[in-house]
């Protein structure tokens, strides 16, 4: 389909404009989660990331020294001492992924996230 307006020429199908968009979608989704804002773990701590809110859930992987992670929503679950004092809130870094806010600086004794459903 092309349009012609003046010297201007517009090209394209709907295919093009559906591509186009998706595209853009895709690159806005990462833009974003590029500039989620990511809390500092406890210097010195090798966080356990568990499938679920609590030392019962399979542990899915530990987390290297200086890590910092995204905090999608919070749930609250099994009571923790850390770092960073006694609580039962704990974090959604990526999906079925948690870590005890215990041990992440979010500057807050509280939720900082949503909760997570």
């Amino acid at each position: 389909m092309a349009v012609e307006e003046g010297t201007t020429t517009v090209e394209g199908t709907v295919e093009d404009t559906a591509e186009g968009a998706a595209g853009g979608t895709l690159a806005a989704a990462e833009s974003a989660e590029a500039m989620a804002v990511r809390y500092p773990v406890a210097p010195g701590v090798r966080l356990k990331v568990r499938s679920g809110p609590g030392t019962q859930y399979q542990l899915v992987k530990v987390l290297p020294l200086g890590a910092r992670v995204p905090i999608n929503c919070q749930k609250p679950g099994e009571w923790v001492t850390g770092t960073y004092g006694t609580t039962n809130v704990w974090d959604n870094i990526a999906n079925g992924q948690y870590v005890s806010d215990a041990y992440v600086q979010t500057g807050s004794d509280g939720y900082v996230a949503p909760r997570c459903a």
